[in-house]
């Protein structure tokens, strides 16, 4: 019989004997800090000596230890005669496990496991607990083993609250400033010298276009080259356990019909699925994606089950917002590879970023308002259907395998890198430059100094329509009319538009007699005309405005004896009022003077508002206000954004705190003032000093949110960005602010300013439109 198996038999003269099991597994102790001395029981593999125990007592050094001197005695006496520490990888696993130690007459073999030693790490030398053997032998096991599992699981708890405590210790200890969310001196310096330099960096790479010599008339480019448009992926069919059903049925449908059923299930949570118009047209062309078979069985959108399709899709949603960081990364570094391929060109030798490299991929039709081709089907394009424009001696761009394009050009008084022809509207569809490329620059630039030299000439052509206005050609007087509202009103010129292929969106050219209704006087105005029609975008546009006299009788001419539906100006059109207003001036459009008008009220609202003895916040606030008045003109509205009351509700509770912050530092500087009156000491002055800049501090806050909250209120409605990006000359925004000395990133920001850096590097300081 094994030593082990009469120690499991409960041998009474085994368990009196001092007897330690030496399990090479177990580490029997736990340095805390070097403190053991002498010569204490060796470690597994031999990495320390080891030392006899009583298995009457305690294993391990006890809390308070008590030790004669024979017992010291003994200890050294059994030191001495201890085998030397010998090095770890001295010791192979058979070595360390044939190793054995005498005690008195008894030679035990060291145990490969044993759980009669549990250790106890809650404190630095606590002792290690043994469990008595019951003399009883098997009877007692299974009590045994509860309790040191018990026992176990008791100091297993201690001892990984105990780590977790001592982790955070060091971590505090170790844990830098900065990594507070603070950052030191050197830091902010480092990376302020480091955005510097970026800048820099990015200044010399940027092509300076503006300062290189125009070509002739009409050619924009010398050679272009790039790798073609990018078209979205084909599509991939529903997995097995997603399912269309009709009629309570499951229906598996063609690819073709599939895909268009995706599209209609994508947007079953948007409102567009429940108008009328929107259904029937998608129904329409979905039925013509389905096979025979399909649309003789199906013929009832109201007994179509998407929802299984809608609810993978909201799925894949749900996937990719919450997707981790490393797939988000994954993710991100794929579409830079497509940008990298497909997002740039060369351009008369310069890299340029284009702007919408990517065909759109196939879906149902929107547009803006009740447009009534709203629920069609947007075909997917191939590249049988793209026509590319290059250079003759470029690298012609290559098809996906297996297609071919529709022809290549080669026609540089064009701008565009790739045309097709979408099939809802049959409007033309191009792949262009990025906004802050050479040809889009050129073209913003051009744009405003047409508009500069219009202020040149405009008087003499105001008054020249004013003397229209009195014509005895009613074709003259009717342009003359129209061209007063697209002055005084920068309404847009209108195109024609064939009955029923769009929205119901008109301009001044295209007015009809429902548009205007005549009032001889209103609200203490006389001569006022009440427009009320859809303008670009299926935008409100909403006036009432006093005229002329001379005004007033015409329109109230144009209308009599027409109907509602009849065209206010029915002798004249876009095309005829452009080529008349080329004949005044070259390039001059009705476009022009809505640009015109924008830029120079600008120019005088902002001469008007601004003070340089103002704040920055105050000047801003001029800035918008400015800014505001060219949108109403220009008629740039917008909804109020829905989170619009929950952060005008966020931004008052930040000013009534700041408020009561005001309010106390007032109190705490009229107490100090009180102090330092009484008292001439220096700490005092000193405070009243602190008090005061704390007060002047809040003050400030106080001041720049208020401002804030009034521009947030008067902007509730109005768009600002498409007037700054479309109509105003950049250049008074740019010299304003560096009169005002307000940074130029409070007006635009990294994108605006990339596409109007021709404006930022050559405007003066008294520029004027």
């Amino acid at each position: 019989m094994t030593d082990l198996s009469v120690r499991s038999a409960g041998c009474p003269s085994l368990a009196a004997a001092a007897v330690t099991v030496l399990n090479p597994n177990l580490f029997w102790f736990r340095e805390m800090g070097g403190e053991r001395k002498g010569a204490e029981a060796g470690r597994a593999k031999g990495k320390g000596q080891r030392k006899d125990r009583s298995s009457s007592g305690p294993v391990g050094r006890s809390r308070k230890p008590q030790r004669n001197e024979g017992e010291a005695t003994e200890k050294k006496e059994r030191s001495e005669k201890a085998p030397k520490k010998a090095p770890q990888s001295e010791l192979s696993d058979n070595e360390t496990g044939d190793f054995v130690r005498v005690l008195g007459q008894v030679t035990v073999k060291a145990e490969p496991e044993d759980d009669d030693f549990v250790m106890d790490k809650r404190k630095k030398g606590r002792k290690r607990k043994r469990e008595e053997e019951s003399a009883e032998g098997p009877s007692c096991s299974t009590s045994k083993l509860k309790k040191q599992k018990k026992v176990k699981e008791e100091d297993d708890e201690v001892e990984r609250n105990a780590d977790q405590k001592a982790e955070k210790r060091r971590s505090k200890e170790k844990k830098p400033e900065s990594s507070k969310g603070r950052k030191t001196k050197e830091e902010a310096e480092a990376a302020r010298m480091m955005k510097i330099k970026l800048k820099e960096e990015e200044e010399k790479q940027r092509w300076r276009w503006w300062e290189e010599e125009k070509y002739e008339d009409g050619i924009k480019w010398k050679t272009l080259e790039h790798k073609g448009p990018y078209f979205p992926p084909d599509y991939l069919p529903l997995p097995d356990n997603v399912n269309f059903y009709y009629n309570g049925k499951a229906v598996k449908l063609s690819p073709a019909a599939e895909e268009v059923a995706l599209f209609f299930a994508q947007m079953l949570d948007h409102e567009y699925t429940t108008k009328e118009v929107f259904r029937n047209n998608f129904f329409k062309d979905w039925r013509k994606e389905m096979t025979v078979e399909e649309r003789m069985l199906i013929t009832d959108l109201d007994q179509c089950d998407f929802g299984e399709l809608f609810r993978m899709h909201k799925e894949k949603v749900e996937a990719r917002r919450n997707m981790s960081k490393e797939e988000k990364q994954l993710m991100k570094e794929a579409n830079q590879k497509i940008v990298e391929e497909y997002g740039y060109c060369t351009l008369d030798h310069h890299r340029e970023r284009i702007g919408n490299f990517k065909i759109e991929p196939p879906g149902l039709f929107r547009g803006r308002g009740d447009h009534p081709k709203q629920g069609m089907l947007k075909r997917r394009i191939q590249p049988e259907d793209v026509i590319i424009n290059c250079s003759k001696d470029s690298r012609i761009p290559e098809p996906p395998a297996g297609h071919k394009w529709k022809e290549v050009r080669h026609d540089n008084t064009v701008t565009w890198l790739a045309s097709w022809t979408e099939n809802i509207q049959g409007s033309f569809k191009y792949v262009m430059l990025n906004a802050n490329s050479k040809l889009k620059g050129e073209k913003d630039w051009e744009k405003y100094e047409v508009a500069r030299r219009l202020k040149s000439c405009v008087d003499p052509i105001r008054a020249q329509y004013q003397q229209d206005l009195k014509s005895k050609q009613m074709g003259i007087r009717q342009r003359a009319v129209a061209l007063y509202f697209i002055d005084k009103l920068a309404l847009r010129a209108g195109n024609e538009k064939e009955e029923g292929e769009t929205a119901d969106t008109v301009g001044c050219c295209s007015l009809r007699v429902e548009h205007i209704t005549l009032h001889p006087h209103l609200d203490g105005d006389d001569n006022v005309v009440e427009f009320d029609f859809l303008g670009k975008d299926c935008i409100r546009y909403y006036n009432k405005v006093p005229v002329s006299k001379r005004v007033f009788k015409n329109v109230k001419l144009f209308m009599d004896n027409k109907h509602e539906g009849d065209d206010l100006f029915d002798r004249l059109n876009t095309s005829m009022l452009n080529k008349y207003l080329t004949s005044l001036m070259p390039g001059l459009t009705a476009k022009v003077f809505r640009t015109y008008n924008a830029s120079i009220t600008l120019q005088d609202q902002l001469k008007k508002l601004s003070n340089s003895s103002d704040n920055q916040a105050e000047k801003l606030l001029s800035y918008n206000r400015a800014n505001r008045a060219v949108a109403v003109l220009c008629n740039h509205q917008r909804a109020p954004p829905k989170t619009f009351d929950q952060s005008m509700a966020n931004l008052q509770s930040k000013i009534d705190s700041r408020k009561e912050q005001l309010s106390l530092a007032k109190a705490e500087l009229k107490q100090a003032k009180k102090e330092a009156k009484a008292n001439s000491d220096s700490k005092l002055q000193a405070l009243v000093e602190k008090k005061k800049k704390v007060v002047q501090r809040y003050e400030e806050q106080l001041l720049r949110l208020e401002i804030q909250a009034t521009d947030r209120e008067e902007n509730k409605q109005i768009a600002l960005g498409t007037s700054k990006l479309n109509y105003l000359d950049p250049r008074i925004s740019v010299a304003w602010c560096r009169n005002m000395e307000v940074p130029l990133e409070k007006i635009y920001n990294k994108t605006q300013r990339d596409k109007f850096a021709w404006a930022i590097d050559m405007t003066e300081l008294d520029f004027e439109f």
